[in-house]
């Protein structure tokens, strides 16, 4: 990070959300402070607490991307939740220690998954000597089937692939581990925080080995996976897991405006401020037992999001306002909006389905003035129904292609150009019918 100024973070930004520079300005400068931290002396490091963020603006406008790609730059832990999911303490549902759980869950896998990458190629070596091995009793046969004259060619042909179909027997785990907190309760374990796999042994967590037959190239999957376990040095693996989840971890609360207004002190608006009660200790920062151990969650960067048409961030309770110092409106989209976001970011729609239909060998062309007639009925079916923003698109390009997502296979070689006037022939139809358009776009 030490190498990604503010401005570079939002140029990356750029590549993927249209627009909303106060919001990424304002994640920007977050992640950047977060390197700045580890920068200052030790006795002054704890003190320095992420700021963290509301973003203010309607669905579909880019709130959960820019947090998303934020972590992804980072190479951060990353969990999005719903504020409505959790409960107060004492209500049927989830707590919101949960989330910190959740987190740490995630940080353990990318860790995992960054480990077993490093240790691949030793586990493909070793596999493939157990393979050999494997191999042996039928050496004969496979030197006289193949034309061969040594060991060395069986080596040769095992790395090209060309005795995947031939047959071996190797050990496999004689059933799969059985998830406790299916066995004991759905949210149970979880709540507890602790490993009962370790406390109940084998009985859930499957019994030795067995032999099994298998093709050459299923065997080779399940043994690479099972040399590249061994290598993983997992003490490693969740100490560093920890530390990811508690200075970097990024955890995007949806929906707070739901949890959010004037409070009776009856009925569920009891609960609603129970659970943003309960959220407060979490962000301002608390200890959470998981089954990995105990997890800070001082150092946490919480971005949070939600429309707030009904309510405002002064409907929430004052001490959690005050743990969300910085607030960010982000902008309704507009028809030249829609315009960029077709064609501009590197996962532009129109890119994606080129690039699908280009798997059937067909070229999908679009001419700007289609572009800016897709837009213009994505911004008039936002104005007279509900404004989903960006995702309205997702909507009026699928009913658009459908014909050509449908016959692909048939029309393999050919070229596909989607003007103006094709848009409106496949579309105004629907939109005439005003009770019809709601339904389908």
């Amino acid at each position: 990070m030490k190498n990604l100024t503010p401005r570079q973070i939002v140029e990356e930004l750029d590549k993927y959300i249209v627009g909303q520079e106060e919001a990424k300005r304002a994640v920007a400068i977050a992640l950047r402070n977060r390197w700045r931290r580890r920068m200052v002396p030790a006795e002054l490091r704890d003190e320095i607490t992420p700021k963290n963020i509301i973003m203010i603006g309607p669905t579909g406008v880019g709130k959960t991307e820019i947090a998303r790609r934020l972590a992804r730059l980072a190479g951060a832990p990353f969990l999005k939740v719903e504020a409505t999911k959790y409960t107060e303490v004492g209500y049927v549902g989830r707590d919101v220690d949960s989330m910190i759980r959740d987190l740490v869950e995630l940080s353990v896998k990318m860790v995992t998954d960054e480990e077993r990458r490093r240790v691949e190629e030793r586990a493909k070596r070793e596999a493939e000597r157990k393979i050999f091995e494997a191999l042996i009793p039928r050496r004969d046969e496979i030197l006289n089937r193949y034309g061969m004259g040594s060991d060395r060619e069986i080596l040769i042909y095992l790395a090209q692939g060309k005795l995947d179909d031939e047959e071996i027997e190797i050990e496999v785990p004689s059933r799969p581990a059985m998830p406790i907190a299916q066995v004991i309760s759905p949210q149970g374990v979880e709540e507890m925080g602790i490993n009962l796999g370790d406390m109940l042994g084998r009985f859930f967590q499957g019994g030795g080995q067995r032999r099994r037959r298998l093709k050459l190239k299923d065997a080779r999957e399940i043994l690479v996976q099972e040399e590249a376990q061994k290598l993983i040095d997992m003490d490693k693996v969740t100490q560093e897991a920890l530390t990811r989840a508690q200075e970097s971890g990024i955890i995007f609360i949806d929906e707070l405006d739901k949890i959010a207004g004037k409070h009776s002190g009856v009925g569920p608006d009891v609960s609603r401020e129970g659970v943003q009660r309960d959220l407060l200790p979490i962000i301002e920062g608390s200890s959470v037992v998981t089954k990995y151990g105990v997890v800070r969650s001082d150092h946490i960067l919480f971005i949070s999001a939600g429309a707030f048409t009904m309510t405002k961030p002064s409907d929430l309770i004052p001490e959690l306002q005050g743990r969300f110092p910085i607030r960010v409106e982000l902008k309704p989209l507009s028809k030249e909006d829609f315009v960029k976001i077709l064609k501009v970011p590197e996962n532009a729609l129109v890119k994606q389905y080129q690039a699908l239909l280009a798997t059937e060998a067909i070229q999908l062309e679009f001419r700007d003035d289609a572009l800016e007639e897709i837009a213009r009925i994505a911004e008039y079916i936002n104005q007279r129904t509900e404004n989903i923003g960006a995702r309205r698109l997702h909507t009026v390009m699928e009913k658009l292609l459908e014909d050509f997502s449908f016959q692909a296979p048939e029309m393999s070689g050919a070229k596909v150009v989607i003007d103006s006037e094709y848009v409106r022939n496949k579309l105004s139809p629907i939109l005439k019918d005003e009770d019809l358009s709601k339904y389908i776009l």
